[in-house]
């Protein structure tokens, strides 16, 4: 049985290293990934595998990548009902105008250490809320604004992640929702 997954890319088309999407896809399809699709340029990969191991595929595609380009990919996979239930969580109530919200993903679920370092950095302008393999990040000012850098954030929970607005999230829960049944 084959299944439709999402790997999120961390260092794509950002910081100077760019990659043009359809060598992207050319670079999955040659671990015989199926039907490569990007969405957005900055790292949204769907595709068919056979495997049922998503960190299997996460560590293949990652030392793929980094072969290929020459430098650190992390790779996140999820399948498409991960997607769509990160797309439907509500971490926070009301997103004033001006604010919004990154979702994070990780490799492994944060804990309750890592959800307590996260939530030590809330303030009036900037909320964490962790679930699972994902940090959800409120800000009420404008990206430049904002008080907490990813780098920080990341030496607080002690993992690489990578980020995308909610708004992205939803699309890609929109465009590839779940199978039925």
């Amino acid at each position: 049985m084959v299944t439709r997954y999402v790997a999120l890319l961390r260092a794509v088309n950002v910081g100077g290293r760019f990659i043009k999407m359809d060598r992207l896809r050319r670079l999955l399809e040659q671990l015989g990934l199926a039907r490569v699709e990007t969405f957005i340029g900055s790292g949204n990969v769907t595709f068919e595998s056979r495997s049922r191991d998503p960190k299997r595929l996460e560590a293949r595609i990652s030392r793929h990548l980094k072969q290929a380009l020459g430098y650190d990919v992390a790779t996140f996979v999820r399948t498409r009902a991960e997607i769509a239930a990160v797309a439907r969580y509500r971490a926070f109530r009301d997103v004033p105008a001006g604010g919004g919200v990154y979702v994070g993903f990780f490799p492994a679920p944060l804990g309750r250490k890592a959800a307590r370092a996260a939530r030590a950095l809330n303030t009036d302008v900037e909320q964490f809320r962790v679930r699972g393999r994902e940090l959800y990040w409120f800000y009420r000012v404008r990206s430049m604004e904002m008080l907490t850098s990813l780098a920080q954030l990341e030496r607080t929970l002690g993992l690489r992640g990578t980020f995308r607005t909610a708004n992205t999230v939803r699309r890609l829960a929109a465009k590839y929702p779940p199978p039925e049944g």
